[in-house]
């Protein structure tokens, strides 16, 4: 009489780890290795309070809450990786998250490929530290509304309000003045005004919005130097 009920149970499982890959990575086979940085990855546009278009790439934030959560209480979890190819959104929504992970005890690190457009850009300075790609932009400009705007008096002084925050924001996670990125927010005199400042690669860093150019390796590599520092004050 042989007993099989081993067998089935590790078939299971190994049944249910590829379908769990390829709901989540889109293949079967991805390396074993496990990694103790969590990669979290904002691409396309920060929804927010309104749901967008199914063909529209987004990244909601209410999906991205619990992963800052689990990043901050998993013992096993020592760093976050931030990748950002995001053209903005909702600013409510996009500065919550740049809160969080500013407010996190673990060494972060963003790194802008593509674009980090709009809000994008105080998600990225919210980490430790931050890098830009060479080819990756990043257009910092003016708070806009979209949908209904009650032309009164309280709704400018709202916008105001927001303005200054995300300013704020930036100023005190970066090494940019308030100065540098209100002129950065209201460039005149370009032929795309209303469109702001568009940075390239070097550009964001010549004006202190971004710590250096670089790329993957250079984020990693500054993830486990930032881990071996916390890691030192701890003890």
């Amino acid at each position: 009489m042989t007993h099989n009920n081993g067998e089935n149970t590790n078939e299971e499982t190994s049944q249910e780890q590829k379908l769990d890959n390829i709901k989540e990575m889109g293949q079967i086979d991805i390396p074993s290795f496990k990694s103790d940085i969590h990669c979290l990855t904002i691409a396309g546009q920060v929804e927010g309070h309104m749901v967008l278009p199914p063909q529209n790439k987004t990244t909601k934030y209410e999906h991205i809450i619990p992963q800052l959560l689990a990043v901050e209480e998993n013992p096993q979890i020592k760093g976050l990786l931030v990748v950002l190819n995001t053209v903005g959104g909702d600013v409510e929504a996009g500065l919550a998250l740049a809160e969080m992970i500013a407010s996190l005890s673990k060494p972060t690190v963003s790194i802008v490929l593509g674009g980090g457009h709009s809000i994008g850009s105080s998600i990225a300075v919210s980490s430790d530290y931050s890098f830009i790609a060479p080819s990756a932009t990043m257009t910092i400009h003016p708070i806009r509304l979209t949908g209904l705007v009650i032309g009164v008096p309280q709704t400018y002084e709202y916008l105001d309000k927001m303005q200054d925050r995300v300013v704020k924001f930036v100023v005190e996670h970066s090494r940019t003045t308030e100065q540098k990125f209100r002129e950065l927010m209201f460039r005149t005199g370009d032929l795309a005004r209303d469109i702001g400042t568009v940075l390239v690669g070097k550009d964001a860093v010549d004006c202190g919005l971004i710590d250096a150019v670089g790329g993957l390796k250079d984020a990693v590599r500054k993830i486990h130097e930032l881990k071996d520092i916390k890691g030192g004050l701890v003890q």
